[in-house]
């Protein structure tokens, strides 16, 4: 595995112009940020007004906001299908799957429009809004009558529950509030955590380590906002009603959203450079066009003048690399001669690239086998708002004689093992592996990715041997088929799988979170957020997939692993599978690990 590179820190022009009252021109001129950043106004960004944590503040806000109504509603959400809306154990689990999935694609139009046209702070602001839109909808759906479904009123004179089913339009408009909800949320995800780290000048030594740390505290507040959703709204959903656990997050939403605009002056924005998408295209396109050039030994002879316009609007460049040398061919300047620029200007895009452009789609395609690896990861993530949250509801939720515990703050246990386990991350564990390795991170980044698929591996073996356990207990005590039925047995047992899946968040999620954020191109980087959000949405739709080949296969050879008596599936068997395909996906990103070489800049 190569080691992170340290980045080259330009000397930038200062010949900005500026007319400021407050400091001195002078004094301005060498506070300026040194990335191309500008303030709300367009100028060139102060340093000293701008950005950092201060700006982080109110951007942070905004996330926890999201969180605690994405993890507020998520957590519960399987509760709901199966109570509410009466759906079976696949349906239900399938739903969630896919709606967390939608979520979680979302972010590659977020960051597309971010990056080609919108820039991030508007991406933020107009999703923001949907997503508001969207929890109003929500929260109207079960508490309007006409919206929500009926309650179960009636009993048979058996003593069962006669619950009337929801109508189709009352199914419908909660499931459009939920995708309204996923589309805003989903296409603020990536732009919300670009724009808080670009809040820190990279070309400055300060502030650069400042954003060594950035992530970590990032993920460290909007777990904060986690737990409250798995606790307090889990509860207040659980025990009191949907109708306020679903309105506060709703409010709550609408507050920080108010707290975002207010910050405005505080922050630093980057240009939007255009769309990613047509970049990519334009560099395999003129590599396509070129095949029959020849690529000079000479990297110097490859097309590098429009490169110092770009540095000049804040981009930095990129030295050339012997990898995927078919797309060297996209900056190779046809029928001119060694070292002459005569031309250039009169080549079209989609002919002719200049070196960091090439370089940058490379970066973009050297992501996308470690993404591939991410994949498999997040399906036991996929776990904890179905099947964990089921097997907790067979459970003794009893804390004492008076207070019970709703099933899915369980789920809090997660965010609370991150709240712990970043700051001895930070404080304690990076200094003492830094003395060790000299990274000024402690470990790599691929390191921490790593670490934490194996800690997830093993949150999956715990499960299954949980679960084996808890459905010998449920035979023991006759209750096999009497799925309603609480069984002698704690809920707390479930505590190990969480507090696995916690430790290996604080490992695989965060260091996935800054490896895509830092190896993307500058000018890509809402896309290299996004591509680390779509790993947990296709995640979940490939947990999706699996979950119904697995109940098809196995209805065929003759009694299926998933049924709706929790007590008869074999959830065990689920999840060894997900374990052994965890642990194969572990030596192929071992392999991608050692072959992936880090992203370089320089300047000129």
């Amino acid at each position: 595995m190569e080691s992170e590179s340290n980045k080259v820190v330009p000397i930038c022009s200062t010949n900005y112009r500026t007319t400021s009252k407050r400091h001195p021109p002078l004094e301005r001129t060498m506070s300026i940020t040194r990335d191309g950043s500008m303030d709300y106004r367009g100028t060139p960004a102060d340093k000293r007004t701008t950005g950092r944590f201060k700006a982080n503040a109110f951007i942070i806000g905004i996330e926890i906001g999201e969180r605690l109504a994405f993890y507020g509603i998520s957590a519960n959400l399987v509760t709901y299908l199966t109570h509410v809306l009466h759906e079976g154990t696949e349906k239900s689990a399938t739903n969630v799957n896919n709606w967390m999935g939608t979520t979680f694609l979302a972010p590659l139009l977020g960051a597309f429009l971010a990056d080609a046209f919108w820039g991030r702070f508007w991406t933020i602001l107009i999703f923001g809004v949907v997503y508001f839109v969207g929890l109003v909808t929500l929260t109207l759906s079960v508490t309007v009558d006409t919206f929500k479904p009926p309650s179960c009123t009636h009993t048979s004179f058996a003593g069962i529950q006669q619950c009337p089913p929801a109508t189709a339009g009352q199914v419908g408009f909660f499931y459009f509030a939920l995708y309204l909800m996923s589309l805003g949320g989903g296409c603020m995800k990536p732009c919300i955590a670009a724009f808080g780290a670009d809040q820190f000048d990279e070309e400055d030594i300060r502030e650069n380590e400042m954003k060594k740390s950035f992530f970590n505290w990032w993920v460290f507040g909007i777990s904060l906002g986690a737990l409250v959703s798995a606790t307090v709204l889990v509860y207040v959903q659980s025990y009191i009603s949907w109708g306020w656990g679903f309105g506060t997050p709703t409010v709550l939403m609408g507050i920080y959203l108010v707290l975002y605009i207010v910050g405005l002056k505080f922050y630093r924005h980057n240009r939007p450079t255009g769309s990613p998408f047509t970049q990519i295209g334009q560099v395999i396109v003129a590599a396509v066009r070129n095949f029959r050039l020849r690529v000079p030994a000479d990297p110097a002879l490859l097309n590098e003048v429009v490169d110092k316009e770009r540095l000049q609007a804040g981009t930095r460049l990129i030295p050339h690399s012997n990898t995927m040398r078919f797309l060297d061919k996209a900056a190779v300047l046809p029928n001119i001669s060694e070292g002459s620029t005569i031309g250039i200007d009169d080549h079209s895009p989609w002919k002719l690239a200049t070196v960091t452009e090439v370089e940058e789609v490379k970066l973009v395609l050297r992501l996308l086998p470690i993404w591939v690896a991410a994949l498999i990861f997040q399906t036991p993530s996929a776990q904890i708002s179905t099947f964990y949250t089921r097997q907790g509801n067979t459970l003794n939720v009893d804390l004492g004689s008076n207070f019970k515990i709703p099933a899915a703050s369980l789920q809090s246990i997660i965010p609370l093992t991150i709240v712990c386990l970043i700051p001895i991350y930070d404080r304690i564990f990076v200094p003492i592996a830094r003395h060790f390795t000299g990274n000024v991170r402690g470990i790599s980044m691929l390191q921490r990715i790593g670490i934490g698929i194996i800690i997830s591996l093993l949150s999956m073996v715990c499960a299954a041997t949980t679960e084996i356990y808890r459905v010998k207990v449920a035979r023991e005590n006759g209750l096999l088929d009497e799925p309603f039925q609480t069984l002698p047995l704690t809920v707390f047992i479930l505590l190990p799988q969480y507090i696995l899946l916690g430790a290996a968040e604080v490992f695989t999620s965060i260091g996935a979170l800054e490896f895509f954020y830092d190896q993307a191109p500058d000018s890509m980087r809402s896309l290299g957020t996004a591509i680390f959000l779509s790993t947990i949405g296709i995640g979940n739709f490939l947990s999706s997939m699996l979950l119904s080949s697995v109940v098809k296969v196995t209805s065929l050879c003759g009694q299926s692993w998933i049924v709706d008596n929790l007590n008869r599936c074999r959830l065990d068997y689920f999840y060894w599978l997900l374990a052994g395909l965890m642990a194969a996906n572990l030596c192929f990103f071992f392999a991608l690990a050692r072959w992936y070489q880090y992203k370089q800049v320089t300047s000129l």
